[in-house]
């Protein structure tokens, strides 16, 4: 049975949010790191590493007597030492992957110290990763990857405190090592050089030499194995499409042409290191995907070339390069192929609500949530942001930003300032109730016309329960001619409102364009269904129910919501039950229109299984009636009326 996933969903489960308002990842680091100098040595043969990670950092907070570190618990630290060769003491704290060194006596603020981290260990990729569910290292005897978020060597500061490097990589002969940098070849290895403050540090492990392809003046090295290098003149193409079009809304790149490099199995999708992007085998495809590329290239602009101040201003970055994803589409298919995308980036924004944007530090790195508030909603905050001050004034936001932070690090506030000089208007109010607060609006409205020598008067009140908000709303009034459309500014739980046309009026809608993110019966049913979705892909299928009944709670016809119930029973062998849901579905509202072919279809295999084959064919007939071929409805539905569907044994 085809479980649909229209929406993406993510592997990983909801995990609760951390109790504590600020959590470590977000606390002020008591140091500064300014520097590394890693000598590797990858022995592919034994799944190996050994390192010596020399780190340059200064203290920021006075008498600082101990510093930790986040490293992988795969890899055994031998010694920490200091310049002098001095040995300190350390402590591993494996639930969190951290090491705290002693220092041999306290350090001023401001004061410089350099120490020495010597450390090896297997990195196969079935060890325990620092971010749970996903791999971001794994050495095997034809390939590695080891990307950043594995913590494979010492990190202070996760994705927000900048530094240098220098990496000298050894590995055997007929394998390279692809990384970010300048090379310069050496008899210990090649040497690679990020002068540059950022985020360097992952690598791969690669036999035979790179695809150049170079299109529209940007030339990419693709180093993909087996089939998938087939695909490599597909992904240079799309690569440079994708570059060229970033580059007319950022500014000038950090780097114009990048690798491309293939990690494994339950590696992400894409992860973006500077001038690299590691593309997981499962992603890479015939046809490229062109959303996959516009987020993982933004983010050499938002989140290497600027970087956020800390865990809790990371929606800057991930709300950016989830908005290139459709600003990107917008470019290739137009204004009009944004709407449907908006309503969907809406509905996954909504799905969590217990914590604002600006405390996105309490999320478990690369869950749900996390991406829920820093992508989604991140990426709702910069469209609506767009429409209150403009394409032109936000274009310019956008390059301002790249400009004045260019190797720095950006907070909200910065961010903020910097929309209202693009602007020309204050705009602390709405950053306040998009990424400090929780709620989300929800209109209702009376208004009365009126006639006027010179036209019609539409006065009525607008009403929501959020005392903090204000916002600009468009107000659309059909009326016997062209419709009128007009903003107003709402402000609190009431707000009066007079419009003048000329037509005479017929209807007023509010937010007609679906501008402002909010609340509304469809919205409520469209966020239940997708957390029972999220639910189902693990297996929690008790959560789903409970999920898909508060959208049949709003709205008994909803067909998406009964069909994915009886999806849940059907992956349970509740074959009645199913049958129950899969009819309601075909008796309500039909949204989207799927649910019609895939609702017969999955009742021609619950006849086929209950040995009622008569019954199952007409079902299938049916099914191709509708002509919906919707993931390939038409050749299934063929397929079972030629031949019954047969249940999959229950071991």
């Amino acid at each position: 049975m085809k479980l649909f996933a229209f929406h993406p969903i993510l592997k990983l489960m909801a995990i609760a949010a951390l109790p504590a308002l600020l959590s470590a990842q977000d606390r002020r680091s008591p140091i500064d790191v300014e520097s590394y100098k890693l000598e590797v040595k990858i022995d592919p043969g034994q799944q190996t590493l050994s390192s010596a990670a020399t780190v340059t950092f200064s203290a920021v907070d006075d008498k600082l007597n101990n510093v930790t570190f986040e490293l992988n618990n795969a890899l055994n630290l031998t010694s920490v030492t200091t310049t002098g060769g001095a040995a300190l003491q350390t402590t591993r704290n494996s639930p969190d992957f951290t090491v705290r060194v002693s220092l041999p006596e306290p350090l001023a603020k401001g004061a410089k110290s350099t120490l020495t981290f010597n450390y090896a260990g297997r990195l196969s990729g079935d060890e325990e990763s620092p971010v749970t569910g996903l791999k971001f290292a794994a050495i095997t005897p034809e390939h590695a990857f080891l990307l950043y978020p594995a913590r494979w060597f010492p990190v202070s500061g996760y994705t927000s405190d900048r530094y240098t490097m220098e990496l000298t990589a050894s590995v055997p002969s007929g394998f390279k090592v692809v990384t970010s940098g300048v090379e310069l070849p050496g008899p210990a290895g090649s040497t690679f050089r990020y002068p540059g403050d950022g985020f360097p540090g992952s690598l791969a492990v690669v036999k035979g030499s790179a695809q150049k392809i170079a299109a529209e003046g940007v030339t990419t090295d693709i180093w993909f194995s087996g089939e998938r290098q087939g695909f490599a003149r597909a992904y240079g193409e799309e690569t440079a499409k994708v570059m060229n079009y970033l580059t007319s809304v950022f500014g000038v790149p950090p780097q114009k042409d990048l690798t491309l490099v293939e990690t494994g199995a339950d590696a992400p999708g894409g992860y973006s290191a500077p001038g690299v992007l590691f593309l997981a085998p499962s992603a890479i495809s015939q046809q490229p995907s062109n959303r996959l590329l516009a987020n993982q290239i933004t983010r050499q602009w938002f989140g290497n070339l600027i970087s956020p101040v800390n865990r809790n201003h990371i929606w800057i970055a991930n709300g950016m390069a989830k908005y290139a994803e459709l600003m990107y589409l917008e470019q290739l298919n137009g204004p009009s192929s944004l709407e449907l995308e908006i309503k969907d980036l809406y509905v996954d924004a909504m799905t969590v609500t217990d914590a604002p944007v600006r405390q996105a530090a309490r999320f478990e790195d690369y869950s749900p949530e996390f991406f829920a508030v820093t992508g989604s909603k991140g990426a709702a905050t910069y469209h609506m942001l767009r429409w209150i001050i403009g394409d032109a004034n936000f274009q310019k936001l956008l390059k301002s930003v790249t400009n004045q932070f260019a190797g720095k690090s950006i907070s909200t506030d910065d961010l903020r300032k910097l929309a209202e000089a693009a602007g020309g208007q204050v705009l602390q109010g709405f950053f306040i109730q998009w990424l400090e607060s929780t709620g989300a609006p929800e209109f209702k409205m009376d208004y009365t016309i009126y006639r006027t020598q010179k036209g019609f008067r539409v006065m009525g009140k607008i009403q929501q329960d959020l005392d903090t908000f204000r916002m600009p709303v468009e107000l659309r009034i059909e009326t016997e001619g062209n419709p009128e459309d007009k903003r107003v500014e709402v402000v609190g739980p009431a707000t009066d409102f007079s419009v003048e046309t000329f037509g005479k009026p017929r209807k007023v809608i509010i937010d007609p364009n679906g501008r402002v993110l909010r609340l509304s019966p469809a919205m409520r049913v469209a966020v239940a269904i997708r957390k029972g979705e999220q639910f189902a892909e693990i297996g929690e299928y008790n959560e789903a129910l409970r999920e898909y009944q508060k959208a049949l709670d709003v709205t008994r016809i909803s067909s998406l919501a009964h069909y994915r119930v009886a999806e849940v029973f059907f992956l349970q062998g509740n074959y009645q039950s199913a049958a129950n849901e899969f009819r309601e579905a075909l008796n309500g509202d039909l949204e989207p229109k799927w649910t019609e072919v895939w609702s017969h279809i999955n009742l021609g295999k619950i006849f086929d299984v209950t040995q009622q084959r008569e019954r199952a064919v007409n079902e299938y007939t049916l099914a191709i009636r509708t002509k919906d071929n919707t993931q390939g409805a038409q050749e299934e539905a063929a397929k079972y009326r030629q031949a019954p569907y047969q249940r999959k044994d229950n071991n």
